[in-house]
């Protein structure tokens, strides 16, 4: 296997686009209300404990995510924004929506919660497979 001269900066850019991405996708003007609807989420405004943590975690999930996509698409030799969001395209499909799908049916949740989780990740990976692919 060659060895893949990776962009730090854009594996940098891409997880901050998918942290910042996930920050306005679950916010209240967008997407909040029926996320914590389906999962019959209450919201109380004096409990916060978890936030940070689970704001850190996300980050550096983020971070990883682009770390292994820019592997794929380095190892695929792919260059240019669209054929980028195309291999993101496949890769949501293949290790998000294939076992996301059948999971939420099992777990009996309501299709609105796989579009909104889901929706949110074709988005981002869209995004930063073009992002890493076009900035090589």
């Amino acid at each position: 296997m060659p060895h893949l001269h990776l962009n730090p900066w854009a594996i940098l850019v891409s997880g901050l686009i998918l942290w910042f991405l996930g920050a306005a996708w679950y916010s209240p003007p967008l997407f909040a209300k029926p996320w914590m609807a389906s999962l019959k989420i209450i919201p109380d405004p004096t409990k916060r404990d978890g936030l940070l943590l689970g704001m850190v975690a996300s980050f550096i999930g983020d971070l990883v995510l682009s770390f292994v996509l820019a592997h794929i698409i380095g190892w695929a030799g792919i260059t240019g924004f669209g054929w980028g969001a195309l291999i993101g395209c496949l890769v949501w499909i293949g290790f998000f929506a294939a076992p996301g799908l059948p999971q939420g049916i099992y777990e009996r949740r309501p299709f609105r919660l796989f579009a909104i989780n889901n929706g949110y990740w074709l988005l981002g990976l869209f995004i930063v497979g073009g992002l890493l692919a076009s900035w090589r």
